[in-house]
């Protein structure tokens, strides 16, 4: 009797050294880096596949020698069934276990496209369809639909995508990634909306993003675009015509070659805001929160006037009268003839 409790005891003893060493042995694979080389690689999970697939695809692409421990350890989780399709990257240093709660969790590769401060929106087009990563599902004449299906109360799509740099998912379509830049854009502006000057002239939060749109074309730099706002604010309480290129420019359209001519800021059109006063009947860009920003915080002063310096830092001249504008207009243009002479020399 003794001799078999002992035998029993060795057994158990056996088992439980076998389980320790099997358990070790699977969390140490589990722990080990993947052979993953240079950024990290891709890792399609088709839909339907099963584990044994999975793990099979990770021996072939050589991430892992070999699947049995990987097998043992999702066997004794019971993580099989929760494996989930996708477009996964596998992140340099990322092990088995990590690897593995990515998949579980369908942490999928999220690729990114850059709404660009500025851009019209044939330009967000052009730039959607050009993407890889997105699914395009949209022609030009598709907006209206859109724009219905967002709930918008605007017909016109120009200004209504916040320029920013929003991640998403393999073949995203482009209306959900549009659906993603309106709510964004929505969200801002009732929030600078609420927060806004007593000093702004624009009456609501769409004035505010046409207003926004041109200070967006006029300067990239921030230091300026409180300054602008504060110009175009004055003349607009002050009645005077706005007379900003950019709108000409927009109101020309596709059609416009680079070069504006006396003619363009003379040909009525309902942007040109040399020939009407007030704001155009839409936003001409999307403007980003900055802009938005300094239109509804105008900078306080007496300038109604600005032009380039010429200087090559995207910088202004600042004037109060016409006559001080008028100088700093004979001062760009001086420069201008001078680049141009020592670029032909």
């Amino acid at each position: 009797m003794n001799r078999l409790f002992v035998a029993v005891g060795i057994l158990l003893l056996i088992g439980i050294a076998g389980l320790l060493t099997v358990t070790w042995q699977t969390n140490r694979f589990m722990a080990t880096p993947l052979a993953v080389s240079g950024e990290g690689m891709a890792l399609d999970i088709p839909a339907g596949s099963s584990f044994s697939t999975v793990s099979e695809s990770l021996v072939a692409a050589n991430l892992i020698s070999g699947d049995f421990w990987l097998r043992l350890y999702v066997r004794w989780h019971g993580k099989a069934g929760a494996i989930q399709a996708g477009h996964y990257w596998v992140e340099p240093g990322a092990t088995p276990l990590s690897l593995l709660e990515q998949l579980t969790k369908g942490v999928v590769r999220l690729y990114a496209f850059t709404i660009v401060e500025g851009w019209n929106y044939r330009e967000l087009m052009k730039a959607l369809q050009a993407n890889d990563a997105v699914k395009v599902t949209m022609t030009d004449e598709d907006w209206p639909a859109l724009l219905e299906s967002l709930g918008a109360p605007y017909n016109h799509p120009e200004g209504l995508f916040l320029p920013e740099t929003y991640r998403f998912p393999l073949d995203t379509s482009d209306r959900d990634v549009l659906a993603q830049a309106y709510a964004l854009m929505q969200d801002v502006l009732a929030e600078e909306w609420e927060s806004r000057s007593a000093d702004t002239p624009v009456h609501s939060p769409y004035e505010a993003l046409i207003l926004a749109s041109i200070v967006e074309k006029e300067t990239a730099r921030a230091d300026e675009r409180p300054r602008i706002a504060g110009v175009f604010s004055r003349r607009i309480e002050q009645r005077m015509r706005l007379q900003t290129d950019p709108t000409v420019i927009y109101g020309i359209g596709p059609a416009f070659d680079g070069n504006l001519t006396r003619k363009h800021l003379t040909t009525d059109t309902p942007y040109n805001t040399y020939t009407r006063h007030g704001l155009p009947p839409t936003p001409i860009a999307m403007p980003g929160r900055a802009a938005i920003n300094a239109v509804l915080n105008p900078a306080a002063g007496t300038e109604l006037y600005f032009v380039a310096t010429g200087l090559g830092d995207g910088s202004h001249q600042f004037s109060t009268t016409k006559a001080e504008h008028d100088a700093a207009v004979a001062e760009y243009l001086r420069r201008l003839r001078q680049k141009r002479r020592e670029g032909g020399s």
